[in-house]
């Protein structure tokens, strides 16, 4: 007997296509070495992260920049805080990636215990006065709260610092956006984005999306980068003999998303950012399908 493939009613297609135009991307230095012209895979244009790990060069870093710029690609670089040495390290680095060509900056606390120097989080870099030089600024969110930031478990700290960038973005004619983490489970996200609007922050979100990968390697990354509640999407999967060698896709959860936003104009949730678990080239390949079904 043939195999039955579900497929999404056209509206609800439609919807995700529609929520899917302005996806971004991250990618880090050594895994876009391995695509020798990211233009086949993702159009020009497009909003294409670069993350900043403990142990990557900064010079490794310009160069993907650099590269993607002459691309075409609107270039954000990751700025973490603790991994800034010192306040000469700070305006290298901002100076280096604007004359690299990007377009903007995520600045965000990074993923140290410890900072290697005197910033410990995003607040002091904006506080610093070494960004002015960018009109386009990009700030992490925490659908799923963050234990390093409040280790009962709770969102209260993590809602204070993202007033307090709120209130800054507000002072600022640079214009500001959050990027989250990824997660699986769309009416938890939903609700943190509704709670954002409740508490004044109308900042517009981009919403992490874990791309197609192995459910091991999801499992893998989800647990390393503290994926919250949402986990259970997974172990719910990993429970399920017939799933374990299907590789996870991102359609319902997206879908979902789409769908409460063709529902609401108001939804705080503008866009998606694709985590390319997976490789960039499955990540990308399930993007354009999704974007023109």
């Amino acid at each position: 007997m043939a195999l039955m493939r579900f497929r999404s009613p056209p509206a609800q297609n439609a919807a995700m296509a529609e929520f899917l135009q302005d996806a971004s991307l991250e990618v880090m230095p050594r895994t876009l070495d391995k695509i020798p012209d990211l233009r086949p895979h993702l159009p020009a244009g497009a909003l294409v992260f670069v993350a900043h790990i403990d142990g990557t060069a900064v010079e490794d870093m310009r160069a993907a920049v650099s590269r993607l710029a002459a691309e075409g690609y609107r270039v954000v670089p990751h700025l973490p805080a603790r991994l800034l040495p010192d306040e000469a390290a700070l305006r290298d680095w901002v100076s280096g990636y604007r004359d690299s060509g990007a377009s903007g900056l995520l600045l965000l606390a990074g993923g140290l215990a410890e900072a290697k120097g005197p910033y410990s989080d995003s607040m002091q870099l904006l506080d610093s006065g070494h960004i002015r030089d960018f009109s386009q600024l990009f700030i992490a969110g925490h659908p799923e709260g963050n234990r390093d930031i409040d280790p009962d478990g709770g969102e209260a700290e993590v809602m204070r610092a993202l007033k307090w960038k709120a209130d800054f973005a507000a002072r600022s004619d640079a214009e500001f956006q959050i990027v989250t983490q990824f997660a699986f489970e769309a009416e938890p996200v939903i609700a943190w984005g509704k709670r954002l609007r409740q508490a004044g922050i109308s900042m517009p979100i981009r919403i992490g999306v874990a791309g197609p990968a192995k459910l091991q390697t999801m499992l893998k990354f989800a647990i390393m980068c503290g994926v919250g509640p949402s986990l259970r999407v997974l172990q719910r999967r990993a429970r399920d003999v017939t799933k374990l060698l299907t590789p996870y896709e991102p359609t319902e959860f997206v879908s979902a998303l789409a769908q409460a936003r063709q529902n609401d104009p108001d939804f705080p949730i503008s866009a998606a950012h694709l985590f390319p678990l997976g490789g960039i080239s499955a990540s990308t390949d399930w993007l354009n399908k999704a974007r023109t079904e």
